[in-house]
């Protein structure tokens, strides 16, 4: 497929393909970027290799041997070389293996448990709060959080954020309590001494 690339045209600002996540996924932000240019098929061929890194550069380089004729074409060898890459569809069960580590704390944990909860597509609220609930480790907020029953994700996020807060100013006031309880020693006072 032999077509010129229009002097304007500017070349997607995409992270290059690494060929270790969804192709799919890749693959659909391109398009989106092409069609916001308005970008011809030839064009869209021209411009998919400079998306890709060394790794996966290599790949399209050996489809020179073969022609295409179509970004359609060229796309579809792309998801049938990559396809392995496609991330494992994850479900609200995967969540009850995310429990919070014995020092791990809370801000942490809940930061990692929602971002699993983005993985999951169509995750019910009671399944998010007691996925949540059940990876706690023992303390004040999951006893807390156990005994209230939340029927919301936000009502959720509210009561962790006091218990962070909480966990936050303890950690604190540990650490200026460590840094004041013992004076720095006078070396001059010391030697005096001796």
């Amino acid at each position: 497929m032999k077509a010129k690339v229009p002097k304007d045209f500017k070349a997607p600002d995409m992270t290059p393909y690494d060929g270790t996540t969804n192709p799919s996924h890749f693959l659909s932000n391109f398009r989106s970027c092409m069609y916001l240019t308005n970008a011809s098929d030839a064009t869209r061929c021209k411009a998919f290799p400079t998306t890709l890194t060394k790794t996966t550069i290599k790949w399209f380089d050996s489809l020179l041997l073969r022609p295409i004729t179509s970004f359609n074409d060229l796309a579809k060898k792309f998801l049938a070389r990559f396809s392995i890459q496609k991330d494992k569809t994850k479900n609200a069960p995967s969540l009850l293996g995310i429990k919070q580590g014995d020092r791990e704390s809370l801000r942490s944990y809940m930061e990692r448990f929602n971002k699993a909860c983005l993985d999951i597509q169509k995750l019910s609220t009671k399944a998010a709060i007691m996925g949540l609930i059940n990876g706690l480790r023992e303390g004040p907020f999951r006893h807390s959080i156990s005994n209230k029953h939340p029927t919301s994700l936000n009502e959720v996020q509210e009561w962790a954020e006091k218990y962070i807060n909480m966990e936050e100013n303890s950690r604190l006031g540990e650490t200026l309590e460590t840094r004041f309880s013992h004076p720095p020693r006078n070396k001059d006072k010391e030697s005096r001494k001796k």
